[in-house]
């Protein structure tokens, strides 16, 4: 038979590794995993395992970031931007860290860490517990009462009525109708415009709550602020929704599942070794020779187990794959090189080396360029795009899960025109750039053979070439599967052999602060376009056309007959065969004069007239083709270029 519990303490992990990912110098390991949240992590709960008397302990995490509230709130928590990069790799650490301890973990998808709290700390203190709450998160004051506290994990200071006062100007039992008032900008919950915490305590020290004072709105003296409520009294009822921990949420463990048991050394010995922290090694006892791990090496690919998706039953479970893992290369394949305006013709993943698929999107058909006569081809079976798309989105955007992709500004562009914002990322051809520079190209076939020592398929393997050269969406789907399922598999190996890399060599903080966060900016840039002004290229354009006009009739006049002036061809017999001009040279290969701009100025420096005009109409005729009517030609419908920027 179970003890009554005594004492319970449930520890809010969500919000403790943030703290200790922002509270601590970035660490890695020697393969380049950060470690810094884990580290802080393990030693908040090794000390809390040490100090507490607690006989019930729980570690309780956020299971994703939508929940109730987003179908109460679409917006809710809309505007928080994704983790960065470095802490990703680190959730999942963080939960073997708390399983090495051998302490119970709970989350549950739809609901916060928060409202499972809410809900545990009422079930223990119903059945007499005492509850401590290891969080300095506010939204948790509400639950402070008798019995029930909450304790700072980095201050190691308790946080009882007295401080939930001092913050709110309230009993922790009115936390909820203050923060309904003021809102959180954090969270996007709005409150009312204008209210703050001191006006917000005033106001339900006197009416008691958010519903009393909305039903007393005419009492309010100050008419500004009676408006203001008048005006938002449903966005306060909204974010008083919003607020409320939902203390009778499911509970994925009962009670006495999270009671406290002696953990097993050897687990956290070893899980200590793998992360390499010989600090806390130190602190388990004498067992410290225990040496540290060091990293694997990158698999050896010896074969490839590549899948075509073509429903969306497999494509769910590769997507349910890639989330536990919390890492997938991803890769598409597009029917041109403009990223802002290439269609998407698939998708390919890869969750480990020769595992990946590819999902095919929009296949027309096998077929032969240009071969009019021969009937389509019938359209293969492919998961339709919405559908497909819909799927994708959330692994693509989860903030928990790392995409990898080779130049993955491109893959960013085709999937943003879908609705899709990938995030968080590493990019393995600016990790190459970052640590080799101009020592080898940054392609993903040099690199594969570089550091895979791989031959990868070329698109002109799968596509043809020259004349017979067809898009990718007319590739048949099994080389099409080939080619794509690989460009991801490369893409991971590249990630696997070039990160450690980046902590060995000391290039972490460039590739992390400087080349990585210019994806987006440029990303945006390239989006937006440059304006250009339409108007004036036109007029310079059509200045440049008549002074050419001009040069082109005056050299007709110096030659005494018409010629083509762009021909290098008719210039060449103008100048040496009829006018005899000295010092030409003819092309052994092709038999024709020289006419370059070499041989033009230096009969031009010997006075000659008619070279001089043809080096100024070609000078005119350079700006007007290369700059003014290419401007306008790229420029978009609001008279915008959108170009690219090379990183690498």
């Amino acid at each position: 038979m179970t003890q009554p519990i005594k004492h319970f303490y449930l520890v809010d992990g969500s919000g403790f590794i943030f703290r200790a990912f922002h509270g601590l110098p970035m660490m890695t390991r020697s393969d380049g995993t950060p470690t810094n949240a884990v580290y802080g992590f393990s030693t908040m709960l090794m000390r809390l395992m040490s100090e507490s008397d607690a006989d019930h302990l729980a570690v309780v995490f956020d299971a994703g970031r939508r929940n109730f509230r987003n179908d109460i709130y679409p917006d809710y928590k809309a505007h928080r931007p994704p983790p960065p990069p470095e802490l990703v790799p680190q959730f999942a650490l963080i939960r073997e860290a708390v399983t090495a301890f051998g302490v119970a973990q709970v989350e549950l998808e739809g609901f916060e860490a928060d409202d499972l709290i809410a809900t545990y700390a009422r079930l223990a203190h119903e059945q007499g517990a005492r509850v401590t709450i290891v969080s300095s998160d506010k939204d948790l004051m509400q639950l402070v009462r008798p019995g029930v506290a909450l304790m700072d994990p980095l201050k190691n200071k308790p946080i009882g009525p007295q401080q939930v006062a001092e913050k709110f100007g309230v009993p922790p039992d009115k936390v909820v109708e203050v923060q309904a008032l003021i809102g959180d900008p954090t969270d996007n919950v709005p409150g009312v415009p204008g209210i703050g915490v001191k006006t917000a305590a005033e106001l339900i020290a006197q009416y008691g709550d958010l519903e009393t004072l909305l039903a007393h709105l005419d009492e309010i003296k100050q008419p500004k602020r009676r408006e203001t409520l008048q005006a938002n009294r449903d966005k306060a009822l909204l974010s008083r929704q919003l607020v409320l921990l939902k203390d009778d949420a499911p509970t994925p463990l009962e009670l006495d599942a999270m009671e406290r048991r002696p953990f097993d050394p050897q687990n956290l010995r070893a899980f200590f070794a793998r992360m390499e922290f010989r600090s806390l090694l130190a602190k388990l006892g004498p067992d410290v020779s225990t040496p540290v791990v060091s990293p694997s090496p990158a698999p050896v690919l010896t074969e490839t187990r590549y899948e075509l998706i073509q429903d969306e039953a497999r494509l769910k479970a590769w997507l349910d794959e890639a989330a536990s893992q919390g890492l997938v290369a991803v890769d598409t394949e597009t029917t041109g090189l403009d990223a802002l305006f290439a269609g998407l013709v698939g998708v390919s993943l890869a969750l480990a080396p020769g595992r990946a698929c590819y999902i095919p999107l929009g296949h027309e058909g096998s077929g032969v360029q240009g071969d009019l006569l021969s009937a389509p081809a019938e359209r293969p079976r492919q998961i339709p795009l919405s559908a497909a798309i819909s799927m994708l989105k959330p692994l693509l955007e989860d903030p928990s899960v790392l995409k990898i992709g080779q130049n993955i500004k491109y893959d960013r562009h085709v999937l943003a025109r879908h609705g899709i914002d990938v995030a968080p990322f590493d990019d393995t051809m600016l990790m190459s750039y970052v640590l080799d520079g101009s020592l080898h190209g940054h392609g993903m076939d040099e690199l594969a053979k570089l550091h895979l020592d791989r031959t990868t398929i070329k698109y002109e393997e799968v596509c043809g070439k020259g004349k017979e050269q067809i898009g990718f969406a007319r590739v048949a789907l099994d080389k099409a599967l080939a080619y794509a399922a690989e460009d991801a598999d490369v893409t991971l190996g590249l990630y696997l052999a070039l990160k450690p890399r980046l902590a060995a060599e000391r290039l972490q903080s460039v590739y992390q602060e400087l080349e990585r966060p210019l994806v987006p900016v440029l990303g945006a840039m390239e989006a937006a376009g440059i304006k250009v002004d339409f108007k004036r290229l036109l007029e310079l354009s059509e200045d440049f056309a008549k002074r050419m006009a001009g040069f082109e009739t005056e050299a007709h006049a110096l030659a005494g007959r018409d010629f083509n002036i762009a021909s290098p061809k008719q210039l060449g017999e103008v100048l040496f065969d009829e006018m005899k001009l000295p010092g030409g040279k003819k092309s052994a290969k092709t038999g024709a004069w020289g006419t370059d701009a070499s041989v033009l100025e230096a009969l031009a420096a010997e006075g000659h007239a008619l070279p001089q005009k043809v080096l100024e109409w070609r000078q005119l005729q350079k700006l007007k083709s290369t700059y003014t009517d290419a401007l306008m030609a790229l420029a978009d419908k609001g008279h915008r270029v959108h170009t690219s920027f090379s990183q690498a």
